[in-house]
């Protein structure tokens, strides 16, 4: 079997039904689609797995569990996938009607290990754009080839990726925590042969409130720090943190500066979380100002961070409710 489209399932009774109707508009031959329940309670989702399966009983599995989180969803389904390549698809999420078939027309032509492909962010009321996953490459390349690739957005939907590269190397999603990709996608990037990128926007991502990462709890983006000790690690233990020191430095830049402590003040300018988060960088990353990768940053980007090194942080917090207000 070439592909397994593994579907995380929580409380999503709302977006299930167009999530599954998007994959079966594909060409799915030579698929299979493993539903994981991951202890739904909402009371609909559960027997609307059983229902979808029951219809396409040849195509559909189902697969009930105890509440693992996102991440531990995602195991279940790489464990129970018996198709060569994965396709994680999140449940309040679709993928664009020739997907499949073009993901399928790449493997057959390269067999690599990793296909970066774009995505389209949207808000379910018709209004969206496509954003760019990752610089486009020609050909073939490794993260030795290309360590900005690292820069590339982590979500585990933003690429198909060949099973044996989680089950050859241990790596896997871990349970109940944020930051679950980051601490997954940059591994697999370094542990991978060959690696594509793909300029079509094969995903639809539906940018909703609810969403765990446009969640307002300020406390959870602690777990960034968390993830980051994960990642540096993992590099360390297998002797590469030198050869990328310099990228995953950028990354840091990336998610800790840039996101999480922007995050953070956007919803309390006042949290003690920021001045934890700025201590980490200082502390792990002590020389970041001076990373090569800070001058491939845009000026909006420079900009915000001249404005986290002066405190800025009130000015920061209403330039966004500006920014949001257009």
């Amino acid at each position: 079997m070439r592909l397994s489209i593994i579907v995380p399932v929580y409380n999503v009774q709302e977006y299930l039904q167009g999530c599954i109707d998007s994959i079966l508009a594909n060409d799915c031959t030579d698929c299979e689609i493993i539903l994981v329940d991951d202890g739904s309670t909402d009371g609909v989702c559960p027997a609307m797995c059983d229902r979808l399966a029951q219809e396409r009983p040849a195509l559909i599995r189902v697969i009930h569990q105890e509440n693992r989180g996102l991440g531990g969803a995602r195991n279940t389904g790489l464990e129970a996938a018996k198709g060569e390549y994965v396709f994680f698809v999140d449940s309040d999420d679709t993928i664009a009607p020739d997907a499949l078939r073009l993901l399928k027309e790449q493997v057959e032509q390269t067999h690599a290990d990793i296909y970066n492909f774009d995505l389209y962010t949207h808000d379910g009321k018709g209004h969206g754009h496509v954003i760019q996953t990752a610089e486009p490459r020609e050909g073939m390349f490794t993260l030795t080839d290309e360590p900005c690739f690292l820069f590339s957005l982590p979500a585990a939907w933003a690429r198909l990726w060949r099973r044996d590269l989680f089950i050859n190397t241990g790596i896997r999603y871990p349970d109940r925590v944020w930051y679950e990709d980051i601490r997954t996608t940059t591994k697999l990037f370094a542990a991978a042969s060959s690696i594509v990128t793909l300029p079509h926007a094969l995903y639809h991502y539906l940018a909703r409130p609810g969403s765990i990462m446009r969640s307002g709890n300020v406390q959870r983006c602690r777990e960034i720090m968390d993830a980051f000790d994960d990642i540096l690690a993992w590099f360390r233990e297998r002797g590469i943190l030198e050869r990328y020191e310099a990228p995953l430095c950028r990354l840091a830049i990336d998610h800790i500066r840039l996101a999480a402590m922007v995050r953070v003040i956007r919803q309390d300018d006042h949290s003690p979380v920021i001045k934890e988060l700025d201590h980490y960088m200082y502390t792990v990353f002590p020389d970041w100002e001076n990373n090569a990768y800070i001058p491939l940053l845009p000026f909006k980007h420079k900009l915000l961070l001249w404005l986290l090194k002066c405190r800025r942080y009130t000015l920061i917090k209403l330039l966004f409710k500006l920014v949001g207000s257009k």
